[in-house]
């Protein structure tokens, strides 16, 4: 764990970033994290980002890209990708009409598509879960086993969210075994113990975050990202009290 660094989706500052992207930035480096996820970059250039976060010390870990920008456009968004210093894209979300068996069929294919262009350019794919990924197809397997087990391995890789698989009911660390040469990125939340199963901050929960913690090194885990889809407090100070939690960890 104490090897592997720890980056904050930017997309938990959404709101933040909208009205000031580059103080919120600023605040990021300030409360120790090592890297950032984008989710957006509001109007900046990629030029422009990289100056910001090289002044701040700070490493463009990946980008979540919605699956049209990529189906479309991939070959500026690897552009933006390598001026800002990043070789990871992730694929965030697939719309719920997209959520059918003919659904997944069309995505395999263009995560395959996609991931081996990406791969050309020294570029990793990754695919970031929800919960409904883990509802069962006709196959008997689970949407989410079905997308990595028919995209190439080389081609296409997993972000592992640990809050939407342990709210499914999932074993998070079984996951990280079984993809375990898949998993160079993994988001981090925390869930509360009560009926309501809502988001919190590391450590405030009921994750077993020790045992996914345990499990990074053996898995080839090379960023812990923290996310926080919403927040009871200032998203800032919720990024701060998880930053928190891994501190207490090496104290």
């Amino acid at each position: 764990m104490a090897n592997i660094p720890v980056a904050v989706q930017m997309y938990t500052l959404r709101e933040e970033c909208e009205k000031d992207f580059i103080g919120t930035l600023e605040k990021v480096a300030e409360i120790g994290y090592q890297g950032v996820e984008f989710a957006g970059y509001y109007g900046l250039l990629a030029k422009d980002l990289k100056k910001v976060i090289d002044q701040l010390g700070l490493k463009a870990v990946s980008s979540h890209i919605p699956l049209d920008s990529l189906q479309e456009d991939l070959l500026s968004v690897i552009a933006y990708q390598r001026e800002i210093g990043s070789n990871k894209i992730v694929c965030p979300f697939i719309a719920p009409e997209q959520r059918t068996e003919e659904g997944y069929s069309e995505l395999i294919r263009s995560l395959n598509d996609i991931g081996q262009e990406c791969s050309k350019e020294g570029i990793t794919l990754s695919y970031h879960n929800h919960d409904f990924e883990l509802e069962r197809l006709r196959n008997g397997k689970t949407a989410l086993e079905t997308i990595l087990d028919e995209t190439n391995p080389e081609w296409v890789k997993a972000e592992f969210d640990i809050y939407w698989l342990t709210r499914a009911g999932e074993d998070p660390v079984e996951w990280m075994r079984r993809y375990q040469d898949r998993t160079p990125l993994v988001h981090l939340k925390d869930m509360t113990t009560d009926g309501e199963k809502v988001f919190a901050e590391l450590g405030t929960g009921g994750v077993d975050l020790n045992a996914v913690l345990n499990q990074g090194n053996a898995s080839n885990v090379e960023w812990w990202i923290v996310e926080q889809d919403r927040c009871n407090r200032s998203p800032l100070e919720s990024i701060e009290i998880s930053m928190n939690y891994f501190l207490s960890k090496h104290s």
